[in-house]
This record gives structure tokens, C-alpha cells and sequence, in this order.
């Protein structure tokens, strides 16, 4: 059996090379650090070999087929008692982390396929890989691509095919909420999320739908996104006990998703974060970290005789230097504070009642509420397993998992009952625990699934502006005109056009992108227009009371004072869709228009009557031109001087004489 530590920097192919190897051996395990890259790994061998020779296990999901030839595991669901010719361990300088460092620290030691095996990592756990494992073969890959820092700028600078991360689903939110004001729209990726949602919000991003991504640190397990920048919007997390700064190594694990294959990658923070030091910015680029000092470690041969006996055998020192005792884990706060309960130290008097109680101490928290809240389930869990029954009654799963089936709710509460759900997928899954737990799994994972589809829309409605989406995507969809000027893209309408002007919806003019993405997108219909106006006949266009010019019975101009007033100019409406050539086009025919319509209007007073008007017939023609065809007949005084030639030819002219006027 052979043991081979193969490390090395993000994009290196590590994962993809522990696949295929496996995949050479006719049975295998690969862990993994996440649900959702267990998820993506068990997709892809599932695609080459058949979903009915691949298990997916992790805490609360599992598809085990009647014969798995090879199981996909989250690392902490690996079951390691399990007989296979291959094993693969991803991520092991997690290791170090505070609260699962444990486990991988225990992989490392104790997961071992009977051929081979493989240890996936950063090079930074080396000398002590060297330590744990002395039999390693060490294969160090170099990346396949660039990684160059790219300094810092604004967050609405960020360049298309992006993620912006932070590490507080708030921050993550409200750079989501800026980001959609400046691009239209962003995928949300959080760990919380189940594989459903996750999935869809990166396919929305892949397609191009959405030019960047806002994500925690869960795109850092080597998720495989095509990202050409990252940004880091906060440079400090909280790890489980305190606020505090990236190390390198972390820095460099998220900023590394940059880049894939042979694409080079940047990487960069926003203006509130600043510029990175630039030792930890050499670091990051040459992928060269400060070796890891520190591994976390639990005693696995824990003693169930007692809750005093386990609780000694979890404390107890570790076997080398720099293996660290992991201290205060949610399991052994949660053993501490059942054991406090009334009634539960009846439970404490035997191996059994031991192995139970520690059991039940180990149901994730997948809510992550008040720690109180969580006591307080598995309490209650503990009491059903340990009654008269020992397992959960029916009525009482049936009356918590139904009551979760519900989609009609915001974000908050939508992961809120995914997290609750999560929770009873895994105690269904547990041996014993729940009757029918098979139809229980089904259920649970088809109620998980309801709550992902409608979180995936609640995201996509709140950070997505679902008409700059089919304007800016791969394919952006063409801009129509349809009946009452409501012009329409994929479906969304746009705004409306009245004559040349486009009057868009009210929240598209705030959003920056979506607004230029509509122009964009409107400009062709508008120019079509200004071609059908340009070749318009006359009887298309109008006047109104207001002086306005009418088309098509919409405003698209103001007639204004001209040289004199049988010369009026034309002002245009405003709109901005037009171009120059455009603008000069539409006046130009509408000037023309003008001029023939007060032609024919006013041809009388436009005629040279020399020779044919006396005196008082040319300044009665030249006082109703100024009245612009009719005048109060008192103010014409040469009307009393009119002749019987000067009214005939003025009649003739169509100038009627009346008492009034």
C-alpha cells in the first residue's frame, strides 16, 4: 500500500488527478472538505461510471446504490472502516482549523485505501505530513496559471467575471445589493446554501447571465468557477472564537480560485480594505506559504464507560508536539450541557447509554441559533431514543418536517428552514433513529429541494434585475415594439415608446448597468422609428391646441417662434436615444412639413397681389397675415376703402369679409 502526499498550490489539477486515479482502481473514497464540492465531485464520477456504482455520503445527505463501487464523502462522513483499494483525503492543511481540524487530522493518520492512497493539500503541511506519514511519496505541481495581484479599487470598478468576497452573510448581502445598482445583478454564493441553490446561482453566473459573483470564503475549497479576478472585500473573519486577520495561506487559497486551467487570474481588494502587505502579496503570487506549525487532534479511542470516563478520554494529550488537543467543539459543549439536564444522568450509568448520549451530542448545529436552541433538540431527540420506543415517533417527525414545506417567505427565513431541514435529513439517516426512515429521506430531500428552488428565485429577485439579465447575458435578447408602444425584451417589459421619446420603467433609470444595457438595447427600435418617420406622409403628422407635432398621434415635437410668424421653428422633444445624424434627420422632415402645411394654409397671404390689390386690399391682406388669417374687422381700417375689384380678388384669394371679422 502505497501513500502519496500530493501538494500544491489552487489550480493545479490536484482534485482532477485524484479522480482519475481512483477511478483506476475497482473501488474508492475520496473526502472532501465541503458538501458542495462533494456534490460536484459525485456529479462528475457519476457521469463517467453511472450513478448506480457511485455513493454520495455526507451528514445529511446520502446516496448509497445497492453495490457503490466508490464513495463520495464529505471528510468528516467518510466511513473509514470501509474496505477500498483507493483513498483520497482533500484539503488536509485544514488540519490546522479550529473547529475540523480534528477530523482531518485523524484522516490523515487513519484513512488509508488498501493500494493506495492520496493526501491532497497545500504545500504549507508538508513537514508535517513528513512527520504523520513518513512513508509518503511527495509530488509537488506547480500551478498552471498566473496569479498576479491587481492592487486595490472601488467595489463598482470590479471588472466583469468576478467574485467579490466577504465573510458575514450580512457584508455578503450588501455588496450583492451595490454590486446589482452598478453591473444589474450578481450570483450569491454562501456555504450556507444547499447544493441546489448553489448550483443554480453558478450556473447563472457561468452562463453569463450575471457578470460577477458576491461569495464567502466557501468558493476557496476548490470549487471550480470560471473567475478571471477576485477581490477580497474584508481581509478578517471569525473563526468560532474570535475576530481575526486571513493568514497568508487562506488569502491565498480563496485568491487563487482566480484564473483556470491555463487562463492566468488577479487578484485584489476593494477600496475599504486597502492594499494588501506586500510580503503577504509575494506570498500569494508564488503561492509560497509559511509552513503550518499546528495540527488539531482528538483522541480517537474514546472511553464510553462514563460521561466523566469520555469527557477524561476527549481531553487527553496528544501523541506528538504539534498535535494540538481540539478544545471547546460544539459536541463536547453540547455533551457538558446535557449531562446538566434532569434526567440525562441516568443515561451515564452504562457503556450504552454513554454511546447514545455522545452520539446524539454529535448532531450538527446546522442552524447555527442560539446554542441553548440546539441543546434544547437534542435534548429532546435524546429523550425520544432513550423512552420506551427508542426512536422518534412518527406524529412528531411528521409535525417538524412538514410545518418546514413551506416556500412563501424571504431569504432569511428560506435558509433558515433548509438549515432545519438539513438537520432532520441527518437524524433520518441515522441507524435506527426514525421508523421508515427511507420514505423520511425522500421526504426531507424533496422538501430541501422545494426551500432551494425558491431560495434560488428570493436571490435572483433580490440581487438579479431579471430585464438587465436578458439584455447583458451570453445572448442578449432583442428589444421589440409591441400594441400601445410597450417595448419588450425576453419577455420584460423595457418601457414604452410615445412617438421618438422612451419612457423606461422607473427602476431601471437608478440601476447604472441595466439603464445602459436598456439603451443599448432600445437604440435599434428607436432608429426604426426615426426611418418610418422620416418617410412618413403628410397626412401622418399633426398640430394639437399646444403647439405640439403630432405622429402617429404621439408628441414628437414643439413648434417654437421663428424669424417671423409664418416661419416657426421645430424643437424637438427630448430624447437622448437620438443621435445627431438621427436628430437632424427628424427635423429636417417635420421643418419641411411645417412649411408645406402653412404653405397650404396661409397660401392667400404668401401671394404677390401687385398689380392686382389697390392700396386698401394690400393692407387688409397684410394685417390678416399678421393675424395669421383672421383679425377683428374694426382694427383693418382700410376696409372701408375696399373697392368692388380689391373684395372680388380678395374673395377669390379665400379671404372672407365677415361682420366681426
Amino acid at each position: 500500500m502505497t501513500v502519496h502526499a500530493v501538494l500544491g498550490p489552487t489550480n493545479t489539477g490536484k482534485t482532477h488527478r485524484a479522480i482519475a486515479r481512483m477511478l483506476l482502481h475497482r473501488s474508492g473514497m475520496f473526502g472532501l472538505p465541503l458538501r458542495l464540492l462533494a456534490r460536484e465531485v459525485y456529479d462528475r464520477v457519476a457521469a463517467r461510471v453511472g450513478s448506480e456504482a457511485v455513493a454520495l455520503v455526507t451528514g445529511e445527505e446520502k446516496r448509497v446504490p445497492a453495490r457503490p463501487r466508490y464513495w463520495i464523502c464529505t471528510v468528516e462522513a467518510m466511513p473509514v472502516d470501509r474496505a477500498v483499494d483507493f483513498v483520497a483525503v482533500d484539503e488536509v492543511q485544514l488540519g490546522a482549523h479550529r473547529e475540523r481540524g480534528h477530523v482531518f487530522t485523524d484522516r490523515i493518520l487513519r484513512a488509508r485505501g488498501e493500494r493506495e492512497t492520496m493526501l491532497l493539500g497545500s504545500d504549507a503541511v508538508a513537514p508535517l505530513l513528513a512527520e504523520l506519514v513518513p512513508t509518503a511519496a511527495f509530488q509537488a505541481h506547480p500551478r498552471l496559471s498566473r496569479l498576479s495581484w491587481s492592487g486595490h479599487r472601488r467595489l463598482t470598478a470590479v471588472p466583469p467575471r468576478s467574485a467579490v468576497v466577504s465573510f458575514s452573510v450580512a457584508d455578503v448581502y450588501a455588496l450583492a445589493e451595490r454590486l446589482k445598482a452598478r453591473h444589474g445583478g450578481t450570483a450569491v454564493v454562501i456555504g450556507a446554501l444547499s447544493p441546489r441553490t448553489r448550483n443554480a446561482q453558478v450556473a447563472m453566473y457561468q452562463a453569463g447571465e450575471v457578470p460577477v459573483m458576491v461569495a464567502t470564503d466557501a468558493i476557496g475549497m476548490g470549487l471550480n468557477l470560471d473567475l478571471d479576478h477576485v477581490a477580497l472585500a474584508s481581509v478578517r473573519r471569525f473563526d468560532g472564537g474570535a475576530v481575526r486577520p486571513l493568514d497568508p495561506l487562506e488569502i491565498g487559497q480563496i485568491a487563487g480560485r482566480a484564473g483556470r486551467f491555463r487562463r492566468d487570474g488577479t487578484f485584489g481588494t476593494t477600496a475599504g480594505v486597502g492594499s494588501l502587505d506586500p510580503d503577504v502579496v509575494e506570498a500569494v503570487e508564488h503561492q509560497a506559504f509559511p509552513a503550518i506549525r499546528r495540527l488539531q487532534w482528538r483522541n480517537p479511542d474514546l472511553d464510553l464507560s462514563s460521561a466523566r470516563a469520555l469527557k477524561a478520554s476527549l481531553g487527553a494529550p496528544a501523541p506528538r508536539s504539534f498535535l494540538r488537543v481540539a478544545r471547546d467543539m460544539e459536541d463536547e459543549r453540547a455533551l457538558d450541557a446535557l449531562v446538566a439536564r434532569p434526567g440525562v444522568g441516568a443515561l451515564t450509568d452504562s457503556a450504552e447509554g454513554v454511546r447514545l448520549l455522545w452520539e446524539v451530542c454529535q448532531v450538527p448545529d446546522f442552524r447555527k441559533t442560539l446554542f441553548d436552541d440546539h441543546v434544547a433538540l437534542l435534548a429532546e431527540v435524546l429523550g425520544f431514543l432513550a423512552g420506551p420506543e427508542g426512536c422518534l415517533p412518527e406524529d412528531v417527525v411528521a409535525r417538524r418536517v412538514e410545518r418546514l414545506d413551506r416556500t412563501g417567505d424571504d431569504i432569511e427565513t428560506l435558509m433558515a428552514r433548509i438549515a432545519a431541514i438539513r438537520t432532520w435529513t441527518y437524524l433520518s439517516w441515522r441507524s435506527g433513529w426514525i421508523r421508515r426512515a427511507t420514505w423520511w429521506q425522500g421526504r426531507t430531500r424533496e422538501i430541501e429541494d422545494h426551500l432551494s428552488d425558491a431560495l434560488h428565485e428570493r436571490l435572483t429577485e433580490r440581487f438579479v434585475d431579471r430585464r438587465a439579465v436578458v439584455l447583458v447575458g451570453a445572448a442578449p435578447a432583442e428589444a421589440r415594439l409591441g400594441p400601445g408602444g410597450v417595448v419588450k425584451a425576453g419577455g420584460h417589459a423595457l418601457g414604452r415608446l410615445e412617438g421618438l421619446r422612451f419612457l423606461a420603467e422607473p427602476d431601471i433609470v437608478g440601476a447604472r448597468s441595466a439603464w445602459r444595457a436598456v439603451r443599448r438595447a432600445v437604440e435599434p427600435v428607436v432608429r426604426e422609428r426615426v426611418i418610418r418617420l422620416a418617410a412618413a406622409p403628410d397626412d401622418d403628422l399633426a398640430t394639437d391646441a399646444e403647439a405640439r407635432i403630432l405622429w402617429d398621434g404621439a408628441r414628437v415635437a414643439l413648434l417654437v417662434p421663428g424669424a417671423t410668424a409664418l416661419e416657426p421653428r421645430v424643437r424637438l422633444l427630448g430624447n437622448d436615444l437620438l443621435s445627431p445624424e438621427a436628430s437632424a434627420l427628424v427635423r429636417a422632415r417635420l421643418e419641411a412639413w411645417v412649411r408645406a402645411e402653412v404653405d397650404a394654409l396661409l397660401a392667400p397671404l404668401r401671394a404677390d397681389p401687385a398689380g392686382e390689390l389697390g392700396a386698401a386690399g394690400r393692407g387688409v391682406l397684410f394685417q390678416v397675415g399678421e393675424g395669421l388669417g383672421i383679425v377683428p374687422r374694426e382694427a383693418v381700417v382700410t376696409v372701408r376703402d375696399l373697392g368692388r375689384r380689391d373684395r372680388e380678388r380678395l374673395a377669390a384669394l379665400g379671404i372672407r369679409l365677415g361682420a366681426l371679422y
